[in-house]
């Protein structure tokens, strides 16, 4: 299809009339396709599988998955077949001799007795990952899941999804033929991910808002880190320990909806997309009246739900963005509670260590990208904060006087833990430490990890008299 003008010379407050008039697909052209689909399908279905496989076991096409929405390719997707290489080829149309690009992914039907629920079962998910040696190796099996993500959404978001994709394959793919650039399904979701993040899903919005939403976020893809929880939560341990470790990973992230072990951006060449998405905002596509156009209000990861726990006192529950400064958030704890104490965060995960989190840094320093629980530690100079590990792994912190004894600090461990304290021993660096030790001459720093476990049957220590 000829485009009878260019995107870049399109004034923004036209943009809507350009993707009406250059980017919808024609009637007769919808056609062709679907006569190539059926062409492909019926001989998938009649004479390539009509015999069983090299392992003996009984192959056949259950259905063919289309994708209309990308212009010049159409990804069809076997949802029930053998795995081997993928099949790419160019089909001539017989009415416009357009050529047609045709991508055969064969795939397991490993949904297709949960395509009518709004979510598979964890176990599905939980198979995956346990199965999953390559990322994104099963993800080919999930395309009618990706495809529904994208099939139910408002009309005019596919029109920006249109607009997306054209300046993705006529600026940034026809200029870098041989670079190894994101596939258009990043792009997909990055531009829906910006819609419903910066519109919270209206319907009724300016395509030109949103290209140039797309557009700045592209020049940050360093930071972003996007994911779904669709059709996969967090109710399930495995799914969120291993989505949790995936979020922590080198951004860009852009994990697939369907698939958790899917990073769709991991592994390309973004910095010739960030350059291009440069270009493109200094466009009149990007401009009214010699104005640029205000891009929408979303940052490069979701706003998370944060819990502060404080001992003694309720759970204080804060929504903050996990690039905002660590700093901001204690002073914004610090004016909720009406405190002039020095405020100490400290998180923990299942299998690792307590952390500090300094002021300095943002929550995204520590891969922090999702719900999460931090404790909440008043002090008063000169106190410090240590943390102690009971045995089962899991970390407190508390308050210390360097001048106090160690008795003092078992003291506090006997009313968190319900251990008494002559049954408590506490090491640091290997070393026993004793009772009337005073913790200013035991070398600890601010934020040191004591060990505490329970003395044997029998073992007793005493004050000296």
């Amino acid at each position: 299809m000829a485009l009878p003008q260019e995107l870049f010379d399109t004034p923004a407050y036209r943009l809507t009339t350009f993707v009406q008039q250059c980017l919808h697909p024609s009637r007769e052209w919808k056609e062709e396709v679907l006569e190539v689909v059926r062409t492909v399908e019926y001989s998938l279905r009649k004479k390539c599988f009509q015999r069983k496989s090299r392992l003996d076991k009984e192959v056949w096409v259950q259905k063919v998955i289309k994708d209309l929405l990308a212009l010049q390719l159409q990804d069809l997707r076997l949802v029930q077949g053998a795995p081997c290489e993928v099949v790419s080829f160019t089909v001539q149309t017989r009415e416009t001799g357009e050529p047609i690009t045709v991508t055969l992914v064969p795939a397991f039907g490993a949904l297709e007795l949960y395509l009518h629920k709004p979510q598979p079962p964890p176990e599905v998910y939980v198979s995956l990952i346990k199965a999953c040696n390559v990322p994104g190796n099963f993800s080919p099996s999930f395309s009618e899941l990706q495809k529904n993500f994208i099939k139910h959404r408002p009309a005019k978001l596919k029109s920006l999804l249109r607009l997306v994709k054209h300046w993705y394959l006529e600026y940034v793919k026809a200029l870098c033929p041989r670079a190894n650039l994101p596939p258009l399904y990043a792009l997909e979701l990055l531009t829906i991910y910006a819609w419903e993040v910066g519109t919270q899903e209206n319907e009724n919005f300016d395509l030109d808002r949103g290209l140039v939403t797309v557009m700045s976020l592209l020049t940050k893809y360093q930071s972003l880190c996007i994911f779904w929880t669709k059709y996969y939560t967090f109710q399930n341990t495995i799914i969120e320990d291993f989505v949790r470790k995936e979020l922590k990973n080198e951004r860009p992230i852009i994990l697939d909806p369907a698939d958790p072990t899917h990073n769709v951006a991991r592994g390309y060449k973004w910095e010739t997309v960030s350059q291009r998405a440069r270009q493109c905002l200094k466009q009149n596509c990007c401009y009214n009246n010699k104005h640029q156009v205000c891009s929408w209000n979303v940052k490069s990861a979701r706003d998370i739900q944060v819990t502060v726990e404080q001992c003694g006192y309720p759970d204080l529950t804060l929504t903050v963005n996990p690039y905002k400064l660590i700093k901001e958030i204690k002073e914004e704890i610090q004016e909720t509670l009406g405190s002039s104490a020095v405020l100490r965060l400290s998180f923990q995960e299942p299998s690792g260590e307590r952390q500090l989190l300094r002021s300095r840094d943002y929550l995204a320093s520590y891969g922090i990208f999702s719900n999460t629980r931090i404790c909440l530690l008043e002090t008063v100079p000169p106190e410090i904060q240590l943390f102690v590990k009971n045995p089962s792994g899991w970390s407190h912190s508390y308050a210390v006087d360097p001048n106090s004894l160690i008795l003092d600090l078992k003291q506090q461990i006997e009313e968190k833990e319900e251990l008494f304290r002559e049954e408590q021993q506490l090491e640091f660096q290997g070393q026993v430490l004793q009772d009337w030790w005073r913790l200013g001459i035991c070398g600890f720093q601010d934020s040191d990890t004591l060990i505490l476990s329970k003395k044997k049957a029998g073992e007793a220590q005493f004050l000296p008299r």
